[in-house]
């Protein structure tokens, strides 16, 4: 007959959510986790036990890991011998616990991050510290299991004597959740314990006058109480680690930086490697060497730095910018009652004492069964030795031992365990001396048994034999305290000059938003001359400044670009600058409308905007220094359609001088526009009638006479003198400087404040750019229309003009009002 195939027709989902589910239960409780009583993973506890059954203990010889890993693999942990061998190496390494529960000879891996020797190679023993967790687990402290197998029986959870979870810390990831406990001092921690008997209601301020902190077996410095109390009232908290870092005097009158402590479970090589890179790609200047001087006396990373360097900087920069500062995150899940759970300092706490509660009711009814079974023993062998030679006689009557057992029972009312005791007694044991050790010991056991049971009756009692138990403990393996806690986190400053090499350069910006910094010699190899620029583009700023200055790019959209300018790209005088949005990413329809090199951001200095629509914005230039600059920032709040025309960098003391399209201008002193902050959109300029709008807004010193060009649509320049105005107020319509035509009016396209020696570049519809020297026209009154200089039959109207770009030298944010 053809055999039957079963075959089940399921979902695809269904299937794996039921797998997945399924593995997921058995990572979460059997892997990745630590339970909060014992603060063990299913493989630790393995290792710990199968050492324990083994007599593999501190006070025995050292044995092979490869029997141990053997033995693990073979009786509790069917799994594959590099996992069981990693965690018992981990079990043993000083800078990843803070009490090593395993003691190895041989190569156990280190600090850099080198593998440990292969487990042929290494011996391995239970600690000192490791008997505490497996103490007592003989009197039946814990629940065993059937292992995977059926054949022996492992423990569920270790009787643990001292809290491990807190001492040791745990780190792992399984599905859906992840943990990470810090390690603590034990002395400390067991403190803690203590006081939380002694008072269920703590708080954990009070807590943290004896567990101050993590105590991380690498040392190092943690800052941030806040964080730490937040940790211990919610499971979840950062704090900021930081290896420890003294600055040294040596001979050149030169310092050095010297790390004796690098934070927990930081790779030492990676991060003197990451020191040296940052050396070598001169992000950070004046540092000569750096050196990893770690011997068998301690860890120690030398930086020596050059003449004049600027240590604190340098420090602090290696903390912003390596694994020598770390954010240490607490999150602290463990198993409690078979669940993950995010447990705070008080769950734990309250978990262990629950724990040590059971563990020690549990060893006193063991010991009482056992002092129970041996004072009844102790009383039939007494009574038995009181009518020794009856007992005597009626043994040496029997046929055999079973029968002499009968005997004594029927005859003397012995109890068949008293019978068992006396058939076996030796007769050396019937001297004197043996009655009287009897009679002490039925006292001691009477003593005993009084005790035991007064701790199964009395809470307080129990409590007690813990608190003193932990005592012990604490005087035998408490420690002095490794990581230093410091209450607030240190903000980090860092000066640019530790950086960046100082260095002038030619620093150039165009209308499109091309930048690049030129080195001096490329530039003067080159005369000036050769500038690379796409066709239409032209050259907005042209300066002289430092590689530690900042740059600010205005657009028309009211943002604003914070570059620092070592950051602009390095390119030769005769190639094409990088367009701006390779370093910030703005908009395409987004404009570049000024360019302001600032030095300091404390100068007394002020950014004044002019709109389209007719407004005016005046904010201190301190307000525009930023933090973070990776995306273009607001510069000023516009309203609609509205967009910047022009931005100044003024001392607070300028004239203004404002002009529309349809040939309006308005003077007045900048004092009438109010200081606003960075956000805010300003107060209306000058009053503009529907469909006219503001095509330039220009600043000037108040004891200068520039002379006013503007250019029209149609092609006609006409200069004008300061004297042809008069001085009005913010907000009126101003003064009208060309005449009226009825048809084909002039609309002017731009207004410049001119000095002699200035040259304007106007430009037309088909792209052709005029220079012209707006001083040999002569100076015209208000009312007419200037000299034509553009043919716009032939070239098209004037859709743009600007002054002549001028080398500026040197750097002087008081003179920037182009």
């Amino acid at each position: 007959m053809a055999e039957v195939e079963n075959y089940l027709d399921l979902p695809l989902e269904e299937v794996i959510g039921d797998r997945f589910g399924r593995y997921s239960k058995y990572i979460i409780q059997e892997r990745a986790l630590p339970d909060a009583r014992d603060g063990l993973k299913p493989v630790q506890r393995r290792i710990l036990y199968a050492m324990h059954q083994e007599k593999n203990t501190y006070d025995k010889a050292f044995r092979k890991s490869a029997k141990t890993v053997g033995t693990v693999i073979g009786n509790y942990h069917p799994h594959g011998d590099t996992s069981v061998y990693d965690a018992m190496v981990r079990l043993s390494q000083d800078w990843k616990v803070r009490k090593n529960l395993v003691e190895m000879h041989g190569n156990n891996g280190s600090v850099d991050g080198d593998p440990p020797a292969a487990m042929r190679y290494t011996e391995a023993r239970l600690s000192s510290i490791s008997s505490e967790l497996l103490r007592d687990i003989e009197k039946e402290t814990v629940d065993f299991i059937p292992n995977f197998d059926d054949t022996i029986e492992e423990p569920v959870v270790l009787p643990a004597k001292f809290p491990n979870l807190l001492v040791n810390g745990s780190t792992g990831i399984s599905a859906g959740y992840a943990t990470d406990i810090p390690p603590h001092n034990i002395g400390e921690v067991i403190d803690a314990v203590i006081m939380k008997i002694e008072k269920q209601q703590v708080t954990t301020s009070e807590l943290m006058t004896r567990l101050k902190g993590p105590d991380f077996p690498t040392g190092g410095i943690i800052q941030g109480e806040d964080g730490i109390r937040k940790a211990y009232e919610t499971g979840k908290g950062k704090v900021i680690l930081r290896g420890r870092a003294m600055i040294e005097d040596i001979k050149g009158n030169r310092q050095q930086i010297v790390i004796d402590e690098i934070p927990f479970e930081v790779n030492k090589a990676n991060l003197v490697k990451r020191m040296d890179e940052l050396r070598i790609d001169r992000k950070v200047e004046g540092i000569a060497e750096v050196r990893d001087e770690t011997d068998r006396t301690g860890l120690r990373i030398v930086i020596e730095l050059k003449k004049e360097a600027n240590s604190e900087g340098v420090l602090n920069y290696f903390y912003k910018n390596t694994d020598l500062q770390i954010t240490y995150h607490f999150n602290m899940v463990a198993i409690k009652d078979k669940t993950p759970q995010l447990l705070s300092l008080h769950q734990i706490l309250d978990s262990y004492i629950a724990h040590q509660k059971e563990v020690v009711t549990r060893q006193s009814r063991y010991d009482l069964k056992k002092a129970k079974a041996r004072a009844h023993i102790v009383e039939g062998l007494i009574k038995a030795i009181s009518i020794l030679d009856e007992v005597i006689a009626t043994i040496r009557a029997s046929k055999d031992k079973q029968d002499a057992k009968k005997r004594l029972i029927q005859s003397y009312d012995f109890t068949d365990e008293q019978a068992e005791a006396i058939v076996n007694l030796q007769l050396y044991r019937l001297t004197n001396t043996d009655i009287t050790a009897l009679e002490k010991e039925a006292g001691e056991l009477r003593d005993r048994i009084a005790y035991l049971e007064e701790i199964l009756a009395d809470e307080k009692k129990l409590l007690k034999v813990i608190k003193t138990d932990l005592k012990k403990l604490k005087k035998q393996y408490n420690d002095d305290r490794r990581t230093e806690i410091q209450a607030e986190i240190e903000e980090l400053k860092i000066n640019l000059e530790v950086m960046v090499a100082s260095e002038d350069i030619i620093l150039s910006v165009t209308r499109d938003g091309y930048v690049k910094r030129t080195s001096l010699r490329s530039y003067a190899a080159s005369n000036g001359e050769d500038f690379a620029i796409k066709d239409g583009d032209h050259l907005l700023r042209l300066i002289e400044i430092n590689t530690t200055d900042k740059l600010l790019l205005f657009t028309n959209k009211g943002n604003y670009l914070y570059i620092p300018v070592h950051e602009i790209p390095d390119i030769r005088w005769k190639d094409l600058g990088q367009h701006i949005a390779n370093l910030v990413p703005i908009n395409k329809d987004e404009k570049i409308v000024a360019a302001y090199p600032v030095r300091d951001f404390k100068e007394e200095s002020c950014l004044l905007f002019f709109t389209k629509n007719g407004m005016v914005k005046k904010s201190d230039l301190s307000l525009y220094e930023a933090q973070r600059y990776s995306k273009p920032l607001v510069a000023i709040n516009l309203k609609g359609d509205d967009e910047v025309t022009n931005v100044h960098v003024t001392n607070g003391h300028s004239d203004i001088f404002i002009a529309s399209d349809k040939g309006y201008a308005l003077w007045y002193h900048e004092s009438e526009v109010k200081t606003v902050g960075q956000r805010a959109a300003g107060v209306k300029a000058i009053t503009l009638k529907e469909g006219e709008q503001v095509i330039s807004g220009q600043v000037f010193d108040d004891l200068s006479d520039p002379s006013i060009v503007i250019v029209t649509h149609r092609g006609a320049l006409k200069r004008m003198r300061l004297k042809e105005f008069e001085q009005s107020s913010r907000a009126k319509r101003g003064v009208v400087m060309l005449r009226e035509l009825k048809k084909n009016p002039h609309r002017i396209v731009s207004m410049h404040l001119m000095a002699s020696g200035q040259e304007l570049q106007v430009k037309s519809d088909n792209g052709e750019v005029l220079t012209v020297n707006p001083m040999q026209y002569k100076a015209n009154d208000r009312y007419s229309n200037g000299s034509y200089i553009v043919d716009t039959d032939q070239s098209g109207n004037v859709i743009d003009s600007w002054v002549k770009n001028e080398y500026e030298k040197p750097f002087d944010a008081e003179s920037e009002s182009s």
